[in-house]
């Protein structure tokens, strides 16, 4: 049950995480009291969001796609945007579909997908180890989570197998990460932020390795900016999958979508 509080103490509240840089203030207040397991645990978690920790990190958890996904500390938070990508996914989707979710941090894209779609076979890898043992509380059944880079802990029985491959890569210009928000630059880890000089260094490599892990006409599905998108067409239809952009102004989304052809 939320912590009760008196209306003066909730405006007080209010005022503290406003005061602390919180443009949402209320929201996030209502979260907290509503997740707090008690008066001491509310007092922790302001003081924690007080001190710049993200909010997900606060609170345990964060909702995407319609799921309640549970957010370590110092793992990747899974940002609304990114639904996009999911339903782009579930777009292209056969039935029933072997699905690989690279890069998976919590695992959202990949619980998001398998609680759209039927009959899914679900793997996920990723190269943070507090990640991966994230992944793992939120997929439970629903899918098997390697730790890794990239292809490399996937068993080399889905060569050939993958109907869709999702992979939300880092993609943040070296250059740039300074420039981000401190919740990200700080709470998160570099390696899920950092896509290299232009920010497309990872995507090339899962470009590169996809046809070989695609089944033809499965796709490869990557989120990317807009400034991004021509030169991230150039990369996936360099390796031999047919490209296509889609963008979602709501969201402020950028997919590049790139698919295996037939023979």
């Amino acid at each position: 049950m939320p912590v009760p509080l008196s209306p003066s103490a909730l405006s007080s509240l209010v005022t503290t995480l406003r005061t602390a840089g919180c443009v949402f203030a209320e929201d996030e207040a209502e979260l907290i009291t509503a997740t707090a397991a008690d008066p001491a645990a509310l007092v922790a978690m302001v003081e924690r969001r007080v001190a710049g920790l993200p909010l997900e990190h606060v609170l345990g958890w964060a909702e995407f796609s319609g799921l309640r996904i549970a957010v370590d500390a110092g793992v990747f938070v899974p940002r609304r945007r990114t639904e996009f990508l999911v339903r782009q996914a579930v777009e292209v989707a056969p039935s029933p579909a072997v699905v690989v979710d690279l890069c998976c941090g919590t695992g959202a894209l990949g619980a998001a997908l398998a609680a759209a779609l039927e009959g899914v076979e679900l793997h996920a890898s990723d190269v943070e180890p507090a990640a991966v043992r994230c992944a793992r509380r939120n997929l439970g059944e629903l899918g098997r989570v390697y730790e890794g880079d990239l292809f490399a802990p996937l068993p080399d029985s889905l060569r050939g197998r993958v109907d869709v491959l999702l992979a939300n890569v880092p993609y943040v210009p070296t250059g740039d990460v300074a420039l981000l928000p401190a919740e990200a630059r700080v709470h998160e880890p570099l390696v899920a932020l950092d896509g290299g000089g232009d920010g497309l260094d990872v995507m090339r490599r899962v470009a590169a390795e996809a046809p070989h892990w695609l089944t033809p006409g499965g796709s490869l599905l990557v989120e990317t900016s807009e400034r991004q998108a021509a030169r991230a067409v150039e990369t996936v239809g360099g390796s031999g999958l047919t490209p296509r952009v889609v963008f979602s102004d709501e969201l402020y989304a950028t997919v590049v979508i790139g698919t295996l052809p037939a023979p």
